[in-house]
């Protein structure tokens, strides 16, 4: 049985987790890089349609989206190292945290996937278009016309994953990695089980307030400058009728 709340032990709890906050930023941002770089990969074969590997892709997203991440942490902690082991490769000696971060990656990497390319999909094609006509090519059109306006469609959305893959970062206590939730968990056997967590519960609140502002800010200054550029003069004008069909590929449209 808990013991009466007492509303001063919050206070008293909150230096103890907040030491711990550096290991819970370390898996957020980690994953992050490792989500980033794998979602990128992953939008480019289903925006590129490429063989094979756009099915394979496309089953590996709808599997990392609809199943829960507690089930995934356990599935990689448990299954990779008994996989690997049955081709002579031994990762007892690894740490739990090298599994967390490589799952809440492979986890954000498919949800990152879908935003990429949806935000891709609402790029106007027109400018596209104007790109291959003045010369340029699949991939130079992509990376100077489209990459960068999809990103500023996509950052509200990339803003709302980085909130809720820090909210995620709370189940890494399960394999046993030290972290703030992992902290909380030990200082459970002090019986004052609400005060701790109440604790932890505003320390996640003030993190995912914080996110919020900086991202909320970074937002309207992308929309200051998106806005500013849409009154300055186009330099893409595409030749003749522009009525070019547009295929999205690699390489440069044919005329």
């Amino acid at each position: 049985m808990g013991k009466a709340f007492d509303i001063s032990l919050v206070w008293t709890f909150l230096p103890k987790l907040l030491a711990y906050l550096h290991v819970t930023l370390f898996i957020l941002v980690v994953s992050l890089l490792i989500g980033v770089v794998i979602g990128f990969a992953l939008a480019l074969i289903r925006l590129y349609k490429v063989p094979v590997l756009g099915r394979i892709v496309t089953v590996y997203v709808s599997f990392m989206r609809g199943t829960p991440i507690l089930i995934q942490l356990f599935l990689v902690y448990y299954g990779v190292p008994q996989l690997l082991l049955g081709v002579g490769i031994d990762l007892s000696s690894v740490h739990a945290l090298v599994f967390v971060v490589l799952t809440y990656g492979l986890h954000i990497g498919a949800f990152f996937s879908e935003i990429v390319r949806a935000a891709v999909g609402s790029v106007d094609r027109g400018q596209v278009e104007a790109a291959y006509a003045v010369g340029m090519t699949g991939p130079q059109a992509f990376t100077r016309i489209i990459l960068p306006q999809a990103m500023t469609i996509a950052f509200p959305n990339i803003g709302n994953l980085v909130i809720s893959s820090l909210k995620d970062t709370s189940l890494a206590f399960s394999l046993g990695v030290m972290d703030m939730s992992g902290r909380a968990d030990t200082l459970g056997t002090t019986n004052h089980y609400l005060e701790i967590y109440l604790a932890l519960a505003l320390i996640y609140y003030a993190v995912c307030l914080l996110l919020e502002k900086l991202f909320s800010l970074a937002e309207k200054r992308l929309g200051r400058h998106e806005s500013s550029a849409d009154h300055e003069p186009k330099n893409l004008k595409p030749a003749g009728n522009g009525r070019r069909r547009f295929r999205f590929s690699l390489t440069r449209s044919s005329s």
